[in-house]
């Protein structure tokens, strides 16, 4: 037996497993300042590009901000994609990513027995578990028994992957959900180049953020790859009987609002005026109806809820 066939053997012995499925439901749960809306949005971009058919669900917080850590603070982003023409962002989740011990006991009454559960271990602290009723982990005491449990130290590791950055331990930190990312993009499959894309042009300004979050979305990859706590990888195949190749919209209900109001105002022959205060989630509408002045749209940022009323009643 030569050299080269024992390389052969032993990375054959290491090849994951790949497994078919027709259908998942992922949810992203973390603190409001996790970035798991923007985790969400690129998972569902970079599905939407391979072809699968999709629906997304994503939940926001309270806009007065809770508390790091506590339930009330926990934002989620659930995504349900299929080979088949698909209706809703579906009930239980089939994987659910949590950030920290407030996602895990938000998220954990949703989850069917089986369910896989991606937790950051660094947040399971003792203050952390204190702050949302744990008396004990519910990492060691069992009661996870009924779930296939990754513990992931994604704080850790994401320092460790842009420790070459100049970046303080918090500058760092912040783009642990970009890790996430990148261990989700490899657990489905999912391309990268978009998300890569994305993240230059988002810190086009900010070239050593960008770098460094793309830094972080690879190890996230590359972790996925090697590491033995994820022995299987799963592939679901684009929509195409349902979804015959062609040029879609990947559209959101602010988005669908927004070009709905302005289809109103064509066929009423009305002028479209907007007096709005930007508030997470309806920011979007605002945003969207500025871009279409062409249309006799007019929109005006007002300081509070109240003068937006008061300046559209007038």
């Amino acid at each position: 037996m030569t050299v080269d066939t024992v390389d052969i053997e032993v990375a054959e012995a290491r090849a994951k497993d790949v497994r078919r499925l027709d259908r998942v439901v992922i949810r992203f749960a973390g603190d409001s300042g996790d970035g798991m809306q923007l985790t969400g949005d690129r998972f569902t971009s970079e599905t939407a590009s391979f072809g699968n058919d999709l629906s997304t669900l994503p939940n926001f917080p309270a806009e007065i901000r809770a508390p790091a850590g506590t339930l009330p603070g926990v934002s989620s982003f659930q995504l349900h994609f299929a080979d088949h023409d698909i209706l809703t962002p579906g009930d239980a989740p089939d994987v659910l990513v949590a950030m920290n011990p407030a996602a895990l006991k938000a998220n954990i009454g949703d989850l069917p027995r089986g369910a896989e559960i991606i937790v950051n271990t660094d947040e399971f602290t003792k203050r952390a578990l204190q702050k949302v009723g744990y008396d004990r982990s519910p990492l060691e005491d069992g009661s996870l028994d009924g779930f296939r449990l990754h513990p992931v130290p994604l704080t850790t590791l994401t320092v460790e992957a842009l420790k070459a950055f100049t970046l303080t331990r918090k500058e760092a930190e912040r783009s642990k959900n970009m890790f996430a990312l990148g261990l989700l993009s490899w657990m489905y499959h999912r391309p990268t180049e978009g998300t890569e894309r994305f993240l230059k042009a988002k810190f086009a300004k900010k070239p050593e953020i960008a770098e460094a979050n793309l830094a972080a979305f690879r190890a996230g990859w590359n972790f996925g790859e090697t590491t033995e706590d994820f022995a299987v990888s799963y592939e679901v195949a684009p929509a195409a009987t349902a979804f015959p190749p062609g040029v879609y919209r990947n559209i959101s209900g602010n988005l669908a609002l927004s070009y709905g109001l302005i289809a109103a105002s064509r066929q009423a022959d009305l002028p479209l005026f907007l007096g709005s205060y930007p508030i997470t989630p309806a920011s979007d509408i605002l945003h969207e109806l500025s871009r279409h002045k062409n249309f006799g749209v007019r929109t005006f940022q007002a300081e509070d809820e109240i003068a937006g009323i008061g300046a559209a009643l007038g």
